[in-house]
């Protein structure tokens, strides 16, 4: 017999299936759906437009980068690092499809909730 919290649990997640995970993420959800719209942006943009710690948005980055969602590119300006951060065509694609899929959900009535 299933239990009433698993049963919650499942209506809650109802026609979630098929979200891509990693990008579902909120702090990670936020540096794609920058990335999409700018093409390419430097640490201190996504840092001030995401208000993630620099700590927190590199290991985000980093699961992002390691996915092959992103690519970063460091070079020295004035002897101090700059990094820019862009989006991949896998990227870019994989957020089209997560994107779509949301859509699909709340048009579905899936993301209303239950009285």
């Amino acid at each position: 017999m299933e239990s009433s919290e698993n049963s919650g649990i499942q209506r809650a997640t109802a026609g979630l299936e098929g979200l891509d995970r990693l990008i579902h993420e909120p702090a990670r959800l936020s540096l794609m759906s920058r990335l999409y719209v700018v093409n390419e942006a430097d640490w201190l943009f996504l840092h001030r437009e995401t208000g993630l710690s620099f700590g927190n948005m590199a290991s985000h980055l980093l699961r992002l980068e390691a996915a092959g969602y992103i690519e970063s590119e460091k070079t020295f300006i004035d002897r101090k690092p700059y990094t820019v951060v862009r989006a991949t065509s896998e990227g870019r694609r994989a957020f089209e499809a997560y994107r779509s899929r949301i859509i699909e959900v709340l048009e579905s009535g899936h993301g209303q909730l239950q009285e």
